[in-house]
């Protein structure tokens, strides 16, 4: 047991190394004069990204919730000399979604980039999901349901002007072991996962790219009601920009923690100490907390 303690204490160690610098002069060449939409745009990553794209030449288009926040958010790209437009629109609303993409096609015409960031966070244990079936609709309409439901509305114009790029924002949890509590969040960012990836050889037939990034720890306000993830080495939402901003300038098909293809293997070749260290984990971070908020 202590090996496997000392293994994750190991792996958690490299989390925080971004390995995913982008160089300006080529993300401007990249974006400049170009449209990219930017979902989940008000705070954290979708944020960082917004501004640094406005700040390479791009006009952004921000989606969001939070029609305060994205407003002003546009208001302060457009006063620092970028152009940026903001939508408010909730995107687990499948008729509100209908709507954006007929606006943002009729004002914008085809859309260069589209930056699919917006997500739910949900962490919550099984003896305290049996009476909220809730959590998962919502979770399914943000991260799954919602994403298709844009880009079923985008991407006609794109395919049919030729050109384009798909950038999802997803996570390590779809690719490794399953992380115990996050059942509802990895199942739903899973799905959609798996549905672009499948659609993406036919989108690059019409020179659509897809690129995929899979981000372990960002800290952001979605980690914030589980303490323990602030202990653990992640990234700031300006390195997870820098991220997508890579993934911008070289179109690769995905970018991932330099550990994450020994991460999938050993989780195949390694699945029953695998599963032990999930045990572990939750042992380690989650039991105890969740025994003292119920004592609580």
């Amino acid at each position: 047991m202590n090996l496997i303690a000392r293994a994750f204490d190991k792996v958690t160690d490299v989390l925080a190394n971004p390995g995913r610098s982008s160089d300006p002069d080529a993300l401007r060449a990249a974006v400049c004069g170009k449209t990219v939409l930017v979902t989940g745009a008000s705070y954290g990553i979708g944020e960082a990204t917004a501004r640094k794209l406005a700040a390479a030449g791009a006009a952004v288009i921000v989606v969001a919730r939070s029609a305060e926040k994205l407003d002003d958010l546009a208001a302060a790209i457009n006063a620092g000399g970028g152009r940026a437009t903001a939508y408010p629109t909730d995107l687990a609303d499948e008729a509100a979604v209908n709507v954006l993409t007929k606006q943002i096609t009729e004002n914008h015409g085809p859309l260069d980039i589209v930056v699919s960031n917006a997500g739910k966070s949900l962490r919550r244990s099984l003896h305290d999901q049996y009476d909220r079936p809730h959590d998962f609709q919502r979770t399914i309409d943000i991260n799954y349901l919602g994403p298709i439901w844009l880009l079923l509305g985008l991407l006609p114009a794109m395919r049919e002007s030729g050109g384009g790029h798909v950038v999802n924002v997803s996570s390590v949890g779809v690719r490794v072991v399953p992380g115990p509590q996050w059942g509802a969040y990895q199942a739903s960012k899973g799905a959609f996962d798996r549905w672009l990836r499948s659609v993406a050889p036919e989108l690059h037939a019409d020179a659509v790219d897809v690129t995929s990034v899979y981000f372990a720890l960002v800290r952001t306000r979605m980690i914030e009601p589980t303490p323990v993830l602030g202990r653990l080495p992640g990234l700031s939402a300006d390195e997870a920009a820098d991220a997508i901003a890579k993934a911008i300038i070289e179109r690769p098909r995905s970018i991932e923690p330099p550990w994450m293809f020994p991460a999938e293997v050993a989780s195949v070749l390694l699945a029953g100490p695998a599963d032990r260290a999930a045990r572990l984990w939750h042992r380690r971070f989650f039991a105890t907390a969740d025994e003292q908020k119920d004592a609580r």
